[in-house]
């Protein structure tokens, strides 16, 4: 299933759109549109396996935000609100309004406070690999279960992430100090919506308390585990997919956007 790729621009920066639906149906009217975006120094490769296997039965939409995926740097840092701001706008001027926010590691605070500032918009968000926890917000304890990750990712994603980074350095930099200091356990008692906290078993960044936590804070939450790592959603792609579809039917059931 090949993707269209569109470059669009919101305020002068740049975000690259990667859409795949069943069929190649990227125009149609499919709702809901399932945004997926990376984490810090990641791309839309972060979400390939999972995207392809979404988009047997969903129109989505994976980003490459500024600064990453060679997509242009902001030349400065960007909050997790603002890089919310800019993917649902960038999104809702293809078309789509009817959105579930799939986010993982940085994107998870992306997908918060698109939830949070875009509520006519989001219907839901999936928190996949949620950080950063209270307990670990220093670059050294980072770096320590960014490396640990490493020993438990597989070879693809290991692949991944070296290429990834090297090409993101930059904004990779800048946007350290606005991922550690966001606190998700607050911001996430803000959200109405469904969301949906996934971890993987073995991931030593998004730790079972901590995740399980925040899935718990949320008004309507619910937490899952699958076997995997940091990036679980790779691991396990078809996996994820049911369980998000699970998700919808869920909220459908429970007469939930």
């Amino acid at each position: 299933m090949r993707a269209k790729v569109e470059t669009v621009r919101i305020g002068g920066l740049a975000v690259r759109l990667h859409t795949a639906a069943p069929a190649g149906r990227v125009r149609a009217d499919l709702a809901p549109t399932v945004v997926l975006v990376h984490g810090i120094g990641m791309s839309h490769r972060s979400f390939g396996r999972s995207q392809r296997a979404l988009a047997a039965t969903h129109r989505t939409v994976s980003v490459d935000l500024p600064g990453f995926g060679g997509v242009p740097g902001a030349g400065r840092a960007l909050s997790a609100a603002e890089l919310a701001d800019l993917v649902v706008a960038a999104v809702r001027s293809r078309g789509a309004d009817d959105l579930v926010v799939v986010g993982q590691s940085l994107g998870t605070q992306i997908a918060v406070e698109a939830a949070r500032r875009h509520a006519d918009a989001v219907g839901s968000v999936v928190l996949v690999s949620p950080v950063v926890a209270s307990d670990r917000r220093s670059l050294l304890l980072q770096a320590l279960d960014l490396a640990r990750d490493s020993l438990v990712e597989g070879p693809r994603m290991n692949a991944v992430l070296t290429t990834d980074y090297l090409r993101s350095v930059r904004q990779y930099v800048r946007e350290l100090a606005p991922m550690l200091r966001y606190r998700m356990e607050d911001t996430i008692t803000e959200v109405r919506q469904p969301v949906l906290v996934v971890r993987g078993s073995l991931d030593p960044i998004a730790r079972h308390g901590w995740s399980a936590g925040i899935a718990a804070a949320a008004p309507v939450g619910a937490f899952v585990e699958l076997a995997g790592a940091h990036h679980v959603q790779e691991r396990q792609p078809v996996a994820f997919a049911r369980l998000l579809g699970e998700f919808r039917r869920a909220q459908a059931r429970e007469g939930l956007r």
